[in-house]
């Protein structure tokens, strides 16, 4: 007698025009906005929220405050949709160069990535879902991705890994206690 093994269902992914027609319909739903939370979609369509915390929202806004001043000739943004390949993901913090925002400044949802995705941890952030954003928001075309842990400090990636500096002229210093 052979046994039977069951296949496993083909994983379903929308395509990015798809997905970018989901993500426009949500926007534009009041219900959706009236979602206290941060809402992102998935590659499957399906509505993703995040909690925060007064230290996550305390590291947002120190961010993106240092990003601004460091780099003014860029244009820094709390909570902006990105496309992925893991769907529209919305980094805590981007900042685009002028070249960027010349190509894809009148988008609804960047396209392609942000020169820079940063990710501020939460405590319910699995190491597996930030390996996730990080290797998505590269792919879309991120030059930089940060992963803000508790202690206000970045861990930098690049296509070519973990490194240790910006190469896109930040240096964010530690940030006070809040």
């Amino acid at each position: 007698m052979t046994a039977t093994v069951a296949k496993p269902k083909p994983s379903y992914r929308l395509s990015r025009a798809e997905l970018r027609r989901r993500w426009q319909q949500l926007a534009a739903d009041p219900l959706v906005a009236a979602i206290p939370y941060k809402v992102e979609l998935n590659e499957k369509g399906a509505i993703e929220v995040s909690p925060p915390t007064t230290r996550h929202a305390f590291l947002q806004a120190y961010v993106s405050h240092e990003l601004r001043l460091q780099r003014p000739d860029g244009t820094t943004f709390t909570e902006c949709p990105v496309e992925t390949e893991i769907g529209v993901r919305v980094p805590d913090v981007v900042w685009a160069s002028p070249e960027f925002m010349r190509r894809h400044g009148a988008e609804s949802e960047f396209r392609a990535g942000p020169d820079l995705c940063v990710e501020v941890l939460s405590p319910t952030n699995t190491r597996a879902e930030i390996g996730e954003k990080v290797a998505a928001y590269l792919g879309a075309g991120a030059r930089e991705v940060w992963v803000v842990g508790e202690d206000g400090v970045p861990d930098i990636h690049t296509s070519a890994g973990r490194v240790p500096a910006s190469a896109l002229g930040f240096d964010l210093p530690r940030p006070p206690k809040a």
